[in-house]
C-alpha cells in the first residue's frame, strides 16, 4: 500500500518562502494524481493543490494561484513550492495520492495521505 511521508513545514515570517515534500515509498506516484490539502484550526481540510500524472496539468486553488507551485521529481517525489506566504496559510499541509485532479480538489477522493507537515507563518 501506498506510503506518504511530508516535510518542509515550519515557522516563516509573512513574504517569506517553504518547500514542501512528499516522498512515496511502497509504490511509485506514477498514474497517480498527487494533491496537497490543508487544515487550519477549526477549519475543514481544503484542497490547495493537484497535479496530474498522465497529461501533467496541475490546479491551483484561487487562494495560492500564482503563490504556489507543485511539482513531481522522479516516481515518488511530490513538492509544493510555496512563495510570498501569507498568515492564512498557516495550517497542517497533508500530501495525498489516488484521486481525482481537477478544478475541484476534495479530499474524500484521496484514499491515501501523509501524516502532515506544520506550517506557521507569523511575523
Amino acid at each position: 500500500q501506498l506510503q506518504l511521508v511530508e516535510s518542509g513545514g515550519g515557522l516563516v515570517q509573512p513574504g517569506g518562502s517553504l518547500r514542501l515534500s512528499c516522498l512515496a515509498s511502497t509504490e511509485t506516484l506514477d498514474y497517480r494524481a498527487v494533491s496537497w490539502f490543508r487544515q487550519a484550526p477549526g477549519k475543514e481540510r481544503e484542497g490547495v493543490s493537484c497535479s496530474n500524472s498522465q497529461d501533467g496539468t496541475t490546479y491551483y486553488a484561487d487562494s495560492v494561484k500564482g503563490r504556489f507551485t507543485i511539482y513531481r521529481e522522479g516516481t515518488n517525489t511530490a513538492y509544493l513550492q510555496m512563495n510570498s506566504l501569507k498568515p492564512e496559510d498557516t495550517g497542517v499541509y497533508y500530501c495525498s495520492a489516488g484521486g481525482r485532479c481537477g478544478s475541484t480538489i476534495s479530499a474524500s477522493d484521496y484514499p491515501y495521505w501523509g501524516q502532515g507537515t506544520q506550517v506557521i507563518v507569523s511575523s
